[in-house]
């Protein structure tokens, strides 16, 4: 028996010299009796059932077991004099709290202590080595004064049985395949967070994502290559968005992101891009290629919802929208987005109808050789004049085509008809299709694309056909074995939205491309000083010559663009500044006329964000709001139609709606109409347009209409917005 135990065993409950015995008798320990005390004391440490400890009343370890301290393969030495807290801390990634504060304050509190979960954790961090978990127990002591005197208490190893508890946990609350956090985990940490975050009025962020044309790489590549791309792409959005948030996998190829605290839509939107980009590039799977993309859907508490079941439902929706804007695009949700999942049944049963009755039609967009500016090949586009809704792009319309069995009805029909129109056409114009990845996919492209030249009887040579990079998806064996009967044929292949994927250069190697089409968004900004664009352009132009390819330059719509294009080598361009896309009718008028050549014409310079609009707005100055017409919108300024009186210089309040309020300054007034400059430029909504980065919380909204105020007296007049010619004249 150690002299520490028969010191110490006084100190725990019910040992001591004397015992009060039952039915008010006094009975005196024999010594045999506390030496059996003692021995039993004694024989609990050495059998590993438990041991136990004793801190002073600073909470610093007094005693422990000799066997603990074996156990933990320290000396006592090392640990007698440690504070509790430096020994044991509890584990944060359950408890959700800093890993010294339930001990601390259990400690601090003089609360008895029951079977608390701790690790030892004397130089040793949580990311380090193997754990060992305790569960400890114990009392205050006071002495006969009442003053504390420290605690005394017992401990026991849990290790096996608290890992075995982390597993199960982990099983519980994350996605077995990809490791990140599972439906379960998100629903329960949303919830948590909105409920703390809306006492506290703070934004929280939910992001919702679903890979497109996942499915086409577990129905070519099989369901295990299906896996390895989900656990590659959760890698990817690991680097993405880093510990800003938590990722979550919700099932099949479903991803959800929580971000606390981030409502600034412009970083939001930088984030959505990234993950975009991130997300589409190729993957190597098993020594075969895979492309997949990714739609984004945003939504952010509290303006978009204060609880867990309407921002899922209005991420949701924003997902859906954009998925049916094009895909590859994010959306932030708005309130008069509809159910995009009802829209999207009605347009499919729509398309289906204009596919049966004929009310699809190609309109066909010139591309023409700078050098004489004759027409070298007209691109057909296809549209739909919805009898209803009225015309509806196909950016809208293929996505919907694609999920279905459409796809390649809509693209045999249009590969039909393109052929039959351009026999029409002199022999030295060539007609260019779209070919879609899942069409390109099909079995039987081969044999449509034979059925149309012979039955159109046009010459293999005058056929184009526009893939994109998605087209190099799947089995590489198979599409290698598609470009080389497509090239037996005798068609041309181009290779469209050119610089926009990541391994361009490696499909020009593989692939038997006749011409590169350069995408739009590179001209938009070409004339732009602080942009690479015009450098961009060049590079691809050079890198096309080297190949010995043409290349064809999209998008150029003003004589600016056309300059730095034309300086830059192109020798075939295709936008509006030559012509808009047109009907087979005219197309036939004009080469009657024999106008096979277009000059251009178009606005001497671009302006890219400039954006007309008719929208109705609110403009604030002082504690006044007037109506007004917003008649077009820029990142950096408005023209704002119906105040008289407004001198320059004068700060003004716009409310766009939902929350977004733009501080701006007043540069130019004519009339009813005033221009302004933003304070803090917008950024970009991901459908097209613009929106503010903050919104006004609607906490604050509701605080501030419930506040009352006299008004003083208006400084301007509202009027009638003035004629659309006058608001251009004031423009130009």
């Amino acid at each position: 028996m150690t002299m520490a135990v028969a010191k110490l065993f006084r100190s725990f409950p019910g040992v001591g010299p004397s015992d009060s015995a039952r039915y008010g008798s006094v009975a005196v320990i024999t010594a045999t009796d506390a030496s059996r005390r003692l021995e039993v004391l004694d024989d609990f440490e050495h059998a590993g059932i438990g041991w136990l400890w004793a801190t002073d009343a600073d909470f610093r370890l007094i005693y422990i077991s000799e066997n603990a301290a074996e156990k933990l393969n320290r000396p006592i030495e090392e640990l007698l004099a440690q504070p509790l807290t430096t020994l044991f801390e509890t584990d944060s990634s359950t408890s959700g709290e800093r890993s010294d504060r339930p001990l601390n304050f259990q400690l601090t509190a003089r609360n008895k202590i029951i079977d608390q979960t701790v690790r030892f954790a004397l130089n040793i961090g949580q990311d380090e080595g193997r754990h060992t978990w305790w569960s400890i127990s114990g009392h205050p002591k006071f002495d006969k004064s009442g003053s504390f005197q420290g605690y005394r208490g017992s401990a026991k190893d849990i290790t096996v049985e608290y890992e075995r508890k982390l597993v199960d946990s982990r099983l519980a609350e994350f996605d077995s395949l990809t490791g990140l956090a599972n439906r379960h985990r998100m629903d329960k940490k949303l919830e948590s967070i909105l409920s703390a975050y809306k006492s506290a009025k703070r934004s929280c962020t939910l992001i919702m994502l679903d890979l497109d044309r996942f499915k086409h790489v577990n129905d070519t590549l099989g369901h295990p290559a299906g896996d390895d791309l989900l656990c590659q792409v959760a890698r990817r959005l690991e680097r993405v968005v880093g510990a800003r948030g938590e990722i979550g996998r919700l099932g099949g190829d479903e991803f959800q992101i929580i971000l606390p605290d981030l409502d600034d839509r412009g970083k939001l939107g930088e984030m959505a891009n990234k993950i975009i980009q991130i997300v589409s590039q190729p993957y190597t799977i098993e020594d075969k290629r895979a492309t997949i993309g990714t739609s984004v859907g945003i939504a952010i508490s509290p303006y978009d919802g204060i609880d867990k079941l309407d921002l899922i439902h209005n991420a949701d929706l924003a997902l859906y929208a954009a998925k049916n804007g094009g895909r590859g695009q994010f959306r932030f949700y708005s309130a008069d987005l509809k159910d995009e999942a009802e829209e999207r049944r009605l347009l499919e049963e729509g398309l289906r109808d204009a596919l049966a009755n004929d009310m699809l039609e190609l309109h066909y967009q010139p591309v023409v050789r700078t050098e004489d500016n004759m027409v070298v090949t007209f691109e057909a586009l296809m549209r739909w004049e919805h009898p209803e809704r009225g015309t509806i792009g196909p950016d809208v319309f293929v996505p919907i085509a694609e999920e279905s069995d459409l796809i390649n009805q809509i693209g045999a029909w249009a590969l039909n008809k393109a052929c039959k129109d351009a026999m029409a056409w002199p022999k030295s114009v060539r007609v260019a299709v779209n070919v879609s990845a899942a069409q390109f996919a099909h079995s039987d492209l081969i044999n449509i694309v034979t059925h149309a030249l012979e039955t159109a009887g046009l010459e293999p040579n005058r056929l184009e056909l526009e893939l994109t990079e998605s087209v190099f998806m799947g089995d590489g064996e198979t599409i290698d074995d598609i470009f080389r009967a497509l090239k037996d044929l005798g068609v041309r292949l181009a290779l469209d939205d050119f610089g926009t994927g990541y391994s361009s250069l490696s499909y020009l190697r593989s692939a038997p491309f006749d011409k590169i089409k350069v995408d739009r968004t590179f001209v938009d900004s070409c004339t732009q000083k602080d942009q690479n664009s015009a450098k961009i352009i060049a590079a691809i132009i050079g890198l096309s010559d080297a190949l010995g390819m043409e290349t064809t330059v999209e998008g150029v719509e003003a004589f600016d663009q056309l300059e730095v294009v034309k300086s830059k080598g192109a020798r075939f361009i295709q936008g509006w500044i030559y012509s808009k896309a047109l009907t087979q009718e005219t197309v036939i008028h004009q080469l009657k006329c024999g106008e096979l050549r277009i000059e251009p014409d178009g606005p001497e310079r671009h302006r890219p964000e400039r954006r007309s609009v008719f929208r109705r707005i609110g403009v604030i100055h002082d504690d006044h709001r007037y109506d007004a017409l917003m008649r077009n919108l820029s990142k950096t300024g408005a023209l704002i139609d119906g105040l008289l009186g407004v001198p320059e210089g004068t700060g003004l309040v716009l409310d766009l709606g939902g929350g977004q309020l733009v501080v701006s300054t007043v540069t130019r007034a004519q009339d009813a109409l005033i221009a302004v400059e933003f304070e803090t430029p917008l950024v970009s909504d991901g459908a097209g347009g613009l929106c503010t980065r903050h919104r006004i919380s609607p906490y604050v909204l509701a605080a501030a209409t419930s506040v009352g105020a006299t008004q003083s007296k208006p400084l301007f007049m509202q009027v009638a917005a003035v004629s659309s010619q006058s608001a251009m004249d004031f423009q130009d």
